[in-house]
């Protein structure tokens, strides 16, 4: 069912790294502006739509505007229901068009949200892997429905953008972490951004209990003993 939550703190608006000129802008104006244009942001796996899609709906509610997150892939089976529990809010993620291409009674269901949302006014941000164009939909009709949105083509980043994002993130938590520590994890572990991310928690857990700072020798010893 749609997410109602208190968005998780490193996913905002300004933690994103290496945003298209001019997308967080339009972002921000969906979030907070009715009448503002429907968004698709597209982008592979791990260039942050998930991300950008929750700092939607925490920008939203800060400025005091209801929100919801709807995963598209957790309502696989109940599309329908799901989004008819989307009603009554002002602003809605629709997270993962892809999930839904070529099922017939889903995208049915997406098209027929997509003319309510219009009619209520409500602001809507699509995600998706490709560009509606290029997804594999049965219903032609939701192809232009999701072509008429303003469109946002996200990048998976360089390695000078995945040090920012671990930089960030280790200051946010207070984790103390070298540059030098930062090259090493690049060149030593999986670049994956997910991963690095689930390492960086890792690290900041070892590093309370050790009262250690973020050094190569400290990082080598917890990714080596896997404590």
């Amino acid at each position: 069912m749609p997410l109602a939550l208190r968005y998780p703190p490193d996913q905002r608006f300004e933690s994103y790294v290496a945003a298209p000129a001019g997308a967080l802008a339009r972002l921000r104006a969906l979030a907070e502006r009715p009448g503002a244009d429907w968004l698709f942001l597209a982008g592979a796996g791990r260039t942050g739509k998930t991300h950008l899609a929750l700092a939607l709906c925490a920008a939203a509610e800060q400025a005091g505007r209801r929100a919801a997150l709807l995963p598209l892939a957790a309502a696989a089976g109940r599309l329908r229901e799901a989004l008819d529990a989307l009603d009554g809010n002002d602003v809605v993620a629709l997270d993962g068009v892809e999930r839904i291409a070529g099922d017939r009674d889903e995208e049915i269901a997406l098209f027929d949200f997509h003319n309510r949302a219009r009619s209520l006014g409500l602001g809507v941000l699509y995600t998706a892997q490709a560009a509606p164009d290029e997804l594999a939909l049965a219903l032609p009709d939701l192809r232009s429905r999701l072509q008429q949105c303003a469109r946002i083509a996200l990048s998976p980043l360089d390695d000078a953008g995945r040090a920012e994002v671990l930089r960030d993130r280790a200051q946010r938590r207070g984790l103390v972490l070298e540059d030098a520590a930062i090259d090493w994890l690049l060149t030593r572990t999986d670049r994956d951004l997910g991963a690095l991310v689930g390492l960086l928690d890792k690290l900041d857990r070892a590093s309370l209990a050790a009262q250690r700072r973020g050094t190569v020798p400290f990082l080598r010893k917890v990714i080596e003993t896997g404590t």
